[in-house]
């Protein structure tokens, strides 16, 4: 057998077992590194994957992020977005209201009334007012929240595609390996016959 044949056909064959692999991870649509759907609707990427709200009005803009401890909001000037430090922010959702603390350092406003939280972090839409109230200036504005359901389907989803690459790996292992073998027992037997 010639030895440059052999080299082609253990290329050929380490192709083909690595086929399964490369089908498992790229199955069954693109991801992103955090395991997003790439092949999906585009949607606002955050890296803290908390849900997020913004509103803004002629004088001022919010952003804010739902964590298990509150809800944190940065105010703005809308025009200029030079930080409102030190306002009076009150948030109101249906008949809850409360007042979001201020914290001088990170320069932001924290929601940490429990009852309004609590609501906030059940899944839904939640429509929210904010009364902001800095110096002589005042103004209300309104925003929605998106908090997505608790559910495991993201979790099953993530543990099948790890099963289906990690079966794929040892198919592809497996497939090599008994490749490597025949094709070594094909060589022994054309040497031991041409001598």
């Amino acid at each position: 057998m010639n030895p440059s044949s052999l080299k082609s056909r253990l290329a050929l064959a380490a192709g083909l077992c690595l086929l399964p692999l490369s089908l498992a991870l790229a199955s069954p649509g693109a991801h992103g590194p955090n395991g997003e759907h790439l092949d999906g609707p585009a949607a606002v990427s955050v890296s803290s994957g908390l849900p997020r709200i913004e509103a803004h009005s002629e004088q001022f803009e919010i952003v804010g992020r739902l964590a298990a401890s509150g809800l944190v909001l940065y105010v703005s000037r809308y025009e200029t977005n030079e930080a409102v430090l030190g306002a009076q922010l009150d948030v109101e959702l249906g008949n809850l209201k409360a007042r979001a603390a201020f914290e001088a350092e990170p320069g932001s406003y924290r929601l940490s009334d429990k009852k309004l939280v609590d609501a906030l972090q059940q899944a839904g839409s939640h429509s929210l007012v904010f009364t902001v109230t800095a110096g002589a200036d005042s103004d209300l504005l309104d925003g929605t929240l998106a908090v997505a359901a608790h559910d495991d389907h993201d979790h099953a989803e993530g543990t099948g595609s790890g099963l289906r690459r990690g079966a794929a790996i040892a198919v592809g292992a497996g497939l090599l390996v008994v490749l490597a073998a025949v094709l070594l027992r094909r060589r022994r037997n054309a040497f031991g016959a041409a001598r």
